[in-house]
């Protein structure tokens, strides 16, 4: 599935001020970044600007700050994208204003400037159109290559892209190309893998995967209301009782294609050092909680992982960030990485477990939008991209 948009290949933007919409909201430890993925997934495009004779202005929110919050400063990803890059990449004070005109203007082809936080100010996710002037007076040409927060109509990833000429970055053409393939041409059998919390959350998404693949695995704390819907006792686990109707139209309807847990690792409480047991789910007690599938379950789902010509997965099978419920999120892992099929991981809470437990350089892709390619995946027309000048 080709992006059926410009892209920053198509753009003059010799002695030209570029902006370029980037997804630098990494994860900080201590003021220190733990997983540059995102940054190191944006040269690319940042190189390919330079070789052209671009003065590249980046931007990008980090966080979900009220006003200016120090600790949510870009000063991190400045430092990394320095050493990245082999050049200074000088942090301005601001997104907008006089002082980042000036050193905007006073910048000379072949520089890299970083923007202060977006979201240090409200207007950015508002959309307010005097910012979106403030952002779009700071260059010539709009690259967006944050697929992350494509499906957000903000300021500067929807409203700059009406007021310049407005391309598609190759991280952006790289996620389009991979998630589309996997829906309009999967190798075959094609696996979509589906866990986390809430049924409500992927309603939209496994109404749109089950008249394309051939298997849904479904795991997590949303499993849980499917096996209500098979009139299973869950006990204190998670379920969501608004959907439990929907899960038995689709146990009903698609029988032959819904794959849930045959056992559950269940402990008393969430807690890390809460007493964990496998059970059969016909036999989860009433005052535990499931908090992981169980080991002949993460067998049965690595086969047909194993077998498959294309994988898709969004959401853990399980609390893997705690040790005694990590072992069927790891085991999906360790399918998909030694699996021939084309994998394709997709960002939010899956990605951080690829990366968690080693084998993330093992998969064919790992998205770096979760909620993005969520709704990519859901069929919706993400605003970040469909602004963009079409081919």
């Amino acid at each position: 599935m080709p992006l059926a948009k410009l892209t920053v290949r198509d753009a003059d933007v010799r002695n030209k001020r570029v902006l370029v919409r980037c997804d630098f909201n990494v994860p900080l430890e201590g003021g220190a970044i733990t997983d540059n993925r995102r940054i190191v997934e944006a040269l690319p495009t940042i190189k390919l600007l330079l070789e052209q004779g671009a003065t590249v202005i980046l931007c990008s929110h980090l966080g979900r700050p009220k006003g200016v919050t120090p600790e949510l400063t870009l000063a991190p990803v400045a430092e990394e994208l320095t050493q990245l890059l082999g050049r200074r990449v000088q942090l301005l004070p601001d997104c907008v204003g006089a002082a980042v005109a000036a050193a905007v203007n006073e910048a000379a082809p072949g520089s890299v400037l970083l923007l202060e936080n977006l979201r240090f100010h409200a207007e950015e996710e508002k959309n307010d159109p005097v910012f979106v002037e403030q952002l779009a007076s700071l260059a010539d040409v709009y690259v967006n290559d944050a697929f992350g927060t494509a499906h957000r109509a903000h300021a500067s990833t929807e409203g700059v892209a009406h007021l310049l000429p407005a391309y598609a970055g190759l991280l952006i053409e790289k996620e389009i190309e991979y998630l589309g393939n996997a829906l309009d041409e999967p190798r075959r059998p094609f696996v979509a893998i589906l866990g986390g919390a809430k049924v409500k959350d992927k309603i939209a998404v496994i109404e749109s995967l089950l008249p394309k693949v051939d298997h849904l695995i479904i795991g997590g704390g949303m499993a849980f209301t499917f096996l209500k819907a098979k009139g299973y006792e869950i006990g204190k686990s998670l379920v969501d009782e608004t959907n439990v109707e929907f899960a038995a139209t689709v146990l009903r309807d698609h029988s032959n294609k819904v794959h849930l847990p045959t056992d559950v690792v269940v402990a008393p409480e969430f807690n890390a050092d809460s007493p964990a047991t496998i059970v059969s789910v016909s036999q989860i007690p009433s005052d535990q909680m499931g908090l992981d599938i169980g080991p002949a379950t993460s067998a049965a789902f690595s086969t047909l992982i194993e077998t498959a010509g294309t994988v898709v997965w969004n959401g853990p099978m399980g609390v893997f960030e705690m040790k005694a419920f990590e072992k069927g999120t790891r085991a999906v892992a360790d399918a998909l990485a030694t699996s021939e099929a084309v994998t394709i991981v997709g960002g939010g809470d899956s990605a951080a477990a690829v990366e968690h437990f080693g084998v993330a350089e093992k998969m064919t892709h790992v998205s770096t939008g979760g909620g993005a390619s969520l709704e990519f995946l859901e069929g919706k027309e993400l605003p970040g991209i469909s602004a963009l000048l079409d081919r």
